[in-house]
């Protein structure tokens, strides 16, 4: 009875798919507690479904993993199979658990077809009711329907058992990039369908940009009337009807109508989005618009139920990506949770919805003997046809879905060519996306992943490729650690060139897993449970962390995207730019703030005109604004915030939406330094030790970040020895009024180093340190950073006046405002889930350490403290590894080397790397 693993095809016994609704029909949600077996093997498995005595088996919780329960292991791989390819079979390592409860059939479900449904189950299972096999199926995030009306008797008990694999031969299509997680995942139902109640409708509305009407047809397997009451119509199913005088639906304005579907069997109630998705020109428009996709990948997820995900988990993404600005997702890798989609229609998202494929394990092009990727395997095409069929039709009526996508990852072949087929003839309103459709042979959206900028430039500039079609980046800006970087490159492309629709960001949330390792709590990733074959924090590559609070990077997503830009018009006013869609600027109100050396001197309202999107305006300044800045005192800025002037569904009223900064003064040019005597201090193995700092020396090292790492960046500067500096004192002594200390800094083996010139000056206040530096011999082209490091005390609290809240680096500053900050040193962690280079707040001017207060005396300096050396960061698996002691430590960096995204995307720019060259930085030191 176990044959149907090893099977090509999508079940047995299942009812035709039909769209998710919202109906009379009488159900019983099958949640909860539920009998549990699991075995090892399939053949291990008894074979007593058919009268199963469940004494002595323990309980789990429906909807769940069983990993996540206690009952194997959660294993991550992105690309690799766990398992031979060999389709259509699986290793006899083949975990299977069963489920069983048993439910009262109601009453009330007396002449209905009594159905059993399930909204998703990974990988394959089997069911049973009342012993009798009911039937199989396959397509872990499908919904799967069985007629179980002979089986059961409305007033009786009946028995469920469920049946469930870990390995089928769907999981050969189902690689896609998250943990291996099993087991009931979404809601089981019982549902009662009345013999002359509708059971699938597909609404078709419509609307014209051009007359402002709307179109409205609406399909139903048993014919009713559509009622909407706002709009005063009463139709007949099946017609067609033009609607004066109704609003669109979009993004920005998700404006839906309460209807519903009358039939003598029941009622069905529908939420009618009147939206027409068109290409016109190669421009994909929605209600005549260009859309521009400010996107995310989402995979369901949460740390603690993997992707069993609730009701308010949903909400949640939902709430964080329209306060961030996000106004698109692509459900990666497969259908959501329907519920999800409610959400998007109602609050406002555009969706690409993706069929649940993925075959990557396979590589592009068939595998030496000639193994072909599924898609080009012709024993798949059923079931994978089939899959996108389940997909159309149980989300079809979603206005939010403008877009399908065939899957992820496939490469090439006949059977996504049958499935794009398929969608045109089931619902051809909407464009179809296909990414690995490198040359656009049948897609209608041209798609790529981690195109660079300079790229993605090229396609936008000439129409004559890939058919003419819109682009858009289906992932890109790949969120792992510390970054994304260079997102205003992608910016500027996708506005300058019509064609280059925007893109989606990899991804959403990091997908570490809750759990505990030698006593601490951690977020967990490949190679934690002790996988053999794993891909590491590959899996954490989220603008969310696993508890959902935002990233650095999601900080500087939200800048770059902002709806509305303010800037310096260069002509001593402030230009503000509507970047929206649909949406003019009268929900917005404006302020301003004038801050001198991090201190307000005024605030106030700030009058913009009403501006229509695209429209932009230049406005002068106020008298009282004005007036600060013909003043000219040093460091001021004005910052100007957009608002929302009153709440909406998804964010309170004073939300902020945009802001800009603009500098008022001048700056000025470098105050002459300080003269004094020379300073006392004495030098060491580990460095210098001068006026309270112990330890100062050169910098050049970075505990690599995943853009390091991954690419072999970090590798190429371990072989230049960066990583392992060796500091030599060449000369020390009294020279023109300062203590002048020589170091020459180099790793060792190699014949380079970098001479460096300490200057250490007493003044009234403290010290003045002039430090200049030359690289000499066979040097590295680019390193890491370049500054100064030295130990304290214990440091409880820094404060400073520079960029922040957040962290900044060269490429991710967008979101950096000038200001003053305080902050305790843990404050100032990103607790990436892996560790590493974390928590620089570049251009500061100046920064208090508890009593020390650092000055940049010409250039700015990147500010960095921890509790932790570099290498205790770059050795620490897990954030908890990393305890504090009874010393800070600070460096303060001449620059560094941007984050960028290379860990999955295009290297670093030559403009963002740090090339050696001689550097110089003046500091002065207060205590």
């Amino acid at each position: 009875m176990s044959d149907y693993v090893e099977d090509f095809g999508s079940g047995a016994n299942l009812l035709p798919p039909r769209s998710w609704l919202d109906d009379d029909a009488r159900r019983v949600p099958l949640g909860g507690e539920w009998s549990f077996r699991l075995s090892p093997t399939v053949a291990t498995a008894p074979d007593d479904l058919t009268d199963p005595d469940t004494t002595g088996w323990d309980t789990i919780t429906v909807p769940g993993h069983w990993q996540l329960s206690g009952y194997g292991k959660p294993a991550y791989t992105n690309v690799v199979y766990p398992f031979p390819l060999e389709p259509p079979y699986v290793p006899t390592d083949n975990p299977t658990g069963d489920y069983v409860r048993t439910v009262t059939v109601p009453d009330d479900f007396a002449g209905a077809r009594i159905v059993l449904r399930f909204e998703g189950v990974d990988s394959r299972f089997a069911v049973y009711v009342n012993g009798e096999w009911v039937g199989w199926s396959s397509g872990s995030r499908l919904a799967s329907e069985f007629d179980i009306t002979e089986l059961v008797a409305p007033g009786n008990e009946a028995q469920i058992a469920v049946r469930v694999h870990q390995w089928s031969a769907g999981s050969y299509v189902e690689d896609q990039d998250m943990w291996w997680l099993s087991g009931i995942f979404r809601e089981v139902n019982l549902l009662a369908l009345r013999p002359d109640a509708p059971t699938d409708v597909f609404v078709k509305a419509a609307w014209d940009h051009v007359d402002g009407a709307g179109t409205l047809l609406v399909e139903s397997d048993v014919a009713g009337t559509v009622s909407i009451p706002e709009l005063g119509l009463e139709v007949p199913t099946g017609e067609h009807t033009r609607v004066e005088g109704v609003q669109p639906w979009s993004a920005e304005v998700p404006r839906l109508y309460d209807a519903v579907l009358r039939t003598a069997g029941g009622d069905v109630r529908l939420r009618i989005g009147f939206r027409t998705v068109a290409i016109v020109d190669g421009i994909f428009t929605v209600n005549g618009n260009r859309v521009l996709f400010n996107g995310v990948n989402r995979h369901e997820f949460h740390p603690d139920r993997g992707r069993a995900v609730t009701e308010q988990d949903m909400l949640d993404d939902v709430l964080i990506m329209k306060r961030a600005g996000i106004n698109a997702v692509r459900t990666s890798h497969y259908p959501p949770h329907p519920h999800f989609l409610q959400l998007c229609d109602e609050y406002g998202l555009y969706v690409i919805d993706e069929c649940d494929l993925e075959s990557h394990g396979f590589g592009y092009e068939p595998q030496p003997p000639k193994l072909p990727n599924p898609v080009m395997d012709e024993r798949f095409r059923d079931d994978l046809v089939h899959r996108m069929r389940r997909t159309v039709h149980r989300d079809k009526n979603h206005p939010s879905i403008v877009i399908w996508s065939l899957g992820n990852e496939c490469g090439m072949g006949d059977n996504l060519k049958a499935m794009y087929d398929l969608v045109k003839e089931l619902d051809p309103s909407r464009p179809v996306h296909y990414e690995r459709d490198t040359e656009a042979e049948f897609v209608d959206i041209y798609s790529r992943m981690y195109a660079s900028p300079e790229q993605c430039a090229e396609i936008g500039a000439d129409t004559s490729k890939y058919r003419n079609l819109p682009y858009i980046l289906c992932e890109y800006g790949h969120a792992m650690g510390n970054g994304p970087g260079g997102l205003l490159d992608y910016r500027e492309v996708f506005e300058k060139y019509p064609r280059c629709q925007g893109g989606f960001i990899w991804e959403f949330i990091d997908h570490g897993l809750r759990t505990t390792i030698d006593g601490r709590e951690v977020y967990a990733y490949g190679g934690d449970f002790g996988e053999s074959i794993h891909d590491g924090n590959f899996v954490c590559d989220g603008l969310l962390f696993p508890d959902r609070t935002p990233s650095p990077g999601m900080h500087e997503f939200i800048k770059v995207i902002e709806p509305v830009r303010i800037v310096a018009d260069g002509n001593g006013g402030v230009t503000v730019t509507n970047h929206y869609e649909v949406l003019d600027t009268s929900h917005l109100v404006f302020t301003a703030r004038v801050e001198v050396e991090g201190e307000l001197v005024e605030s106030s309202a700030f009058s913009v005109p009403v501006l229509a999107p695209g429209e932009s305006a230049s406005v002068e300044l106020p008298p009282a604004l004005d007036k600060l800045r013909a003043e000219g005192r040093p460091e001021t800025w004005l910052t100007v915030t957009a608002e929302l002037a009153e709440a909406t569904s998804w964010a309170d009223a004073g939300h902020r939406i945009a802001w800009g900064q603009v500098r008022l003064d001048e700056p000025a040019a470098s105050a002459p330094v300080l003269t004094g005597t020379p300073a006392a201090g004495t030098t060491g193995v580990n460095g210098i030790d001068v006026a309270g700092l112990k330890n100062v020396r050169l910098d050049v090292w970075r505990a690599p970040i995943d853009n390091d790492a991954i690419p072999g960046v970090a590798d190429a500067w371990r072989e230049q020895g960066l990583h392992r500096v060796q500091h030599r004192i060449v000369s020390q002594g009294e020279n023109d009024g300062a203590w002048e200390v020589v170091t020459r800094t180099a790793p060792p083996a190699l014949q380079w180093g970098l001479r460096a010139t300490w200057r250490w000056t007493a003044v009234e206040d403290g010290v003045v340190l002039q430090l200049s530096l030359v690289p000499e011999g066979l040097f590295p082209e680019v390193l890491p950073r370049l500054g100064i490091t030295f130990e304290l005390p214990k440091v409880q609290q820094v404060e400073w006046f520079g960029t922040g809240p957040n962290e900044a680096y060269v490429d991710t500053r967008a979101a950096a405002a000038v200001g003053k900050y305080t902050a305790t040193v843990a404050e100032l962690q990103t607790p990436y889930v892996r560790p590493q280079e974390n928590g620089q707040r570049i251009d500061t001017r100046w920064a208090k350490l508890d009593a020390l207060r650092i000055e940049a005396a010409d250039d700015l300096f990147g500010l960095t403290v921890r509790d932790w050396t570099t290498q205790d960061l770059e050795s620490a698996k897990h954030t908890p590894d990393l305890v504090p002691g009874d010393t800070t430590y600070v460096t303060l960096d001449i620059a560094q080397t941007g984050v960028g995204t290379a860990a999955c995307g295009p290297a670093l720019p030559d403009r963002d790397k740090l090339k050696t060259t001689p550097a110089h930085l003046t500091l002065h030191f207060t205590n």
